[in-house]
Order: C-alpha cells, then structure tokens, then sequence
C-alpha cells in the first residue's frame, strides 16, 4: 500500500465531509498514543493547522501521556491547551452511587467526550475520532466515550496500517513504538486488557473479513468472534421498536 497516497485520499475525504457538514474544522483530543497523533497530523493535511484544534484532557493521567502527547502536538506545530478533567470527574463518583472498576475508569472518556463537543460546537467545528478498525470491530472503546465523534478517518485501517501511515506522514518514531495504552489506569496496556496482539488481532480479523481461516489458535479465534458479536451494538445507532400500526 502506498501511505502517502493514503494520506493525501483521507486528508481528502475529511476536508469534503467537514465542508459538507458547514463546519470549520476539528477538535482533535490528542492522548500521547499514535491513532491520535495520526488522526490530528491528517486533520492538520486535511484543512490546515488553523483550523485544527488540539486539546489535552487530563484525568488522573500519567506524566507519560501528557509528555507524549505535546511531543506530536510539537511536531505539528499546534498548540495544545490543557482542560483538566480530574476534579470534575471526582465530584461524578462522589455524587454517584458506588460502581464496579470499568464504570469508574469509563467515566474517564465520557467526561472527555463532553469536553470534545463543548469545544467543537464552541469552533463550529467536529469532533474527529481516533478509533482503528480492529478496536471498532471488537469493541475496545467506550460507547458514548471515545466512540462519540463526528468522524473516523482510521476506523477502515488495521493497526499495523496506522503504523505505516504514522510514518509516511512524519508521527514522531517514540509515538509510533510506543505500548498502546488507554491511560485508564497506571500500568495499563491494551494489548494487556485484550489478551492478544495487535499483530495477531489484526490477521484475525483480515482472514474472517476475507473468509478465510485465521492462522491462529481455534480458542482465540473464538474468542476474537465473540468480542465482534457482543460488542455489535457499539457500532449502531440506538434500535427504536418497529412499531407496525395495522396491529393496533
């Protein structure tokens, strides 16, 4: 594949559909992983880096994070404004009934999700998505969380592409080989949370969408089948009975 030409097709793509929707541009939550790093140096290619606005949205984060995300911000040339989400996100918990680990930590995106469109519609602007396709396809996001966007100008590539691309469009190298980390709690890993590769996830999900058979164990095969079933209401839009009025 060529990435540069990749690049130039979806910079296309998102500069047609911002004009479309009337918009001016993009909110891009920049998280020190490279899907956001990728999808804010294609927002720049796509409209400009005046009409890119970056942001970071610290909540309980690691030094880490913020570190890696004003190195991309620095290589783009974009400033990147803090809003920090940690005491509001302590005033939820405590107003809210006691919850399991996962609601806690899912809070965390939510709030950053409200952030992201008080900003866009602040800007007239949208909200561009960080999501790649294996992470789409299984589930790995946060419904209403950071799979509430506008857009997801990575959602048809696999990780190992997004790599590829990171590096024909100039994503610092330390961004790129980085763990792929959420920032949901010190030490956390999505690799570590999923149980499997990014690598074997990715050939995985390319044989079954080819219909092939995956070259991988049969139990992790299933279990990568079940993620995408299970998490098939992430990615539609909230059913509505269909109510048939010859009925009543």
């Amino acid at each position: 594949m060529r990435y540069e030409v990749l690049a130039d097709a979806i910079a296309h793509w998102m500069r047609d559909y911002v004009h479309r929707a009337g918009a001016r541009g993009f909110v891009v939550g920049l998280s020190g992983g490279i899907d956001s790093a990728v999808s804010a140096f294609l927002a720049v290619r796509a409209v400009g880096i005046e009409q890119v606005w970056g942001v970071w949205l610290p909540c309980h984060s690691q030094p880490e994070d913020a570190a890696f995300a004003h190195l991309a911000a620095d290589a783009l040339g974009l400033s990147l404004p803090t809003v920090d989400l940690t005491e509001t996100f302590e005033t939820c918990i405590a107003a809210l009934p006691t919850g399991n680990d996962m609601a806690r930590a899912n809070l965390k995106p939510r709030l950053r999700m409200a952030a992201l469109y008080f900003l866009a519609q602040s800007r007239q602007s949208l909200v561009l998505g960080t999501g790649n396709k294996p992470e789409l396809l299984v589930g790995y996001f946060t419904k209403y969380g950071d799979g509430g966007v506008d857009l997801e100008p990575l959602g048809e590539l696999y990780k190992h592409e997004v790599r590829a691309l990171a590096r024909a469009l100039g994503v610092p190298e330390p961004i790129i080989t980085r763990p792929p980390t959420a920032g949901l709690w010190p030490g956390q890993t999505d690799e570590g949370e999923l149980g499997i590769t990014y690598d074997m996830l990715d050939a995985i999900l390319a044989a079954l969408d080819a219909g092939v058979a995956p070259a991988a164990p049969p139990e992790t095969v299933a279990r990568v089948k079940e993620l995408v079933a299970r998490s098939a209401h992430k990615r539609a839009l909230p059913p509505a009975y269909p109510v048939d009025r010859t009925d009543f």
